[in-house]
């Protein structure tokens, strides 16, 4: 824990087949509102993946905190059924600006919604990872969110998901992902709270996740998002153990992804497990 192995960090020259999951706060404002130069960046840096020859895929965040803004609501609604339905209409806006964005670059993107079940059928997570493959070998970006109109396992914390961390990491593994890329609001992992702690150091290198680790990562997320860094050190944990290595990074950064895949030491880089081919 916290070496920098820069041999490792080179495995990420070899990923071909990445998963980027963008949070709630770096693609809107506190008021909910849509950071659309972040999301215009965002897209731009995963169209320059495509056009390397990366796959890649997207998981966002963002659906009840861009319709509270949407709707010019002054706070988070705390009925189930109103954040369902401030999703639905988030969703459209959300996925609106992904196809705006995108299309300037040349790409089209296609939705994928899931719930908590749809990984728990054979049948069902068998035509996801179909559709994840067509959708790769047209170049059609797939964009994917929680079901969160028909799901409550975002909304109250528990079931399958729980938070787009660790759908990320669901993703990551039934798509085969040779990376997984973890955007937030800080800089990776932390020996303690950089926000109160000015001499916290980042972990740039972490091999195995230990439960120390597990306990230095505390703490919820945003106001407008459901994820914190203990969800984002689980998703890894996660990956890592099916062959798949992982980064956790700050989202606001134009030139972060360019900076990961360069093998740059920014972040936090975990290593996998098994071997990677």
């Amino acid at each position: 824990m916290g070496t920098n192995d820069g041999g490792s960090r080179m495995e990420i020259n070899f990923a071909k087949r990445i998963v980027v999951k963008v949070g709630t706060s770096t693609i809107t404002y506190e008021n909910g509102r849509m950071n659309l130069g972040n999301i215009d960046r965002l897209c731009r840096a995963l169209a320059d993946l495509m056009n390397a020859g990366k796959e890649v895929i997207l998981v966002t965040s963002g659906a009840i905190g861009v319709g509270i803004g949407c709707l010019n609501l002054p706070e988070r609604p705390t009925s189930v059924r109103e954040k369902q339905a401030i999703a639905s209409v988030g969703q459209c806006e959300l996925m609106n600006a992904y196809m705006r964005s995108f299309s300037e670059y040349s790409y089209a993107c296609g939705q994928i919604l899931l719930t908590k079940d749809d990984l728990l059928d054979n049948l069902t997570k068998s035509n996801i990872t179909n559709t994840f493959e067509a959708l790769l070998e047209k170049k059609i970006i797939p964009v994917v969110n929680e079901n969160d109109s028909v799901s409550t396992a975002e909304i109250l914390h528990n079931g399958t998901f729980g938070d787009n961390d660790t759908l990320s990491a669901h993703v990551a593994c039934i798509v085969n992902a040779d990376l997984l890329v973890i955007l937030s609001d800080i800089n990776g992992l932390y020996d303690g709270n950089p926000r109160e702690n000015p001499d916290a150091k980042r972990i740039s290198y972490v091999e195995d996740i230990t439960p120390e680790i597990l306990q230095i990562a505390t703490g919820a997320g945003s106001k407008l998002g459901t994820g914190g860094m203990h969800t984002k050190i689980t998703a890894m944990q996660k990956v890592t153990s099916h062959g798949i290595n992982g980064v956790i990074a700050e989202g606001s950064d134009p030139h972060v992804l360019s900076k990961i895949l360069e093998c740059e030491d920014i972040g936090t880089f975990f290593q996998s497990k098994a071997p990677v081919m």
